[in-house]
């Protein structure tokens, strides 16, 4: 039997307070067209929202887009912020910029090139912290 690969509820952001605290957090990096913005949520596993505004384009494109983005995090969750060895799970909201159509393994690179840098960030802040 084939693994089922899907996009399940407790992998997504689903209130507006979860968004806001993302945006609260102040982590937050640019990646092609991407801005990312994160947060540590304690949980077991990464969480993401997705924020594609019209200005992005007609609905058929913003959605396609939002396809990308989600087929990106499902595919690569795991290894969003490997390299680091971290073991901290972030909520991750992606909003994007108007930008040309791109393809999913740009979408990927983008997305976890922000994320590893959220996670980077967030290490030398709680150091900074840690020292203070």
């Amino acid at each position: 039997m084939a693994a089922v690969h899907t996009f399940r509820r407790q992998r997504r952001l689903t209130h507006n307070r979860e968004y806001q605290a993302a945006y609260a957090a102040r982590l937050k990096k640019a990646a092609g067209p991407l801005i990312v913005f994160g947060r540590p949520n304690g949980l077991d596993d990464h969480r993401l929202g997705l924020a594609v505004g019209r200005q992005v384009g007609p609905a058929y494109r913003r959605h396609r887009i939002k396809r990308l983005l989600r087929e990106a995090f499902r595919l690569h969750h795991a290894e969003l912020v490997k390299e680091s060895g971290a073991t901290e799970r972030y909520d991750l909201v992606v909003r994007v910029r108007p930008h040309p159509p791109a393809s999913l393994e740009e979408y990927t690179r983008w997305l976890l090139d922000a994320a590893r840098r959220i996670d980077r960030e967030h290490c030398k802040r709680v150091a900074r912290e840690d020292s203070a």
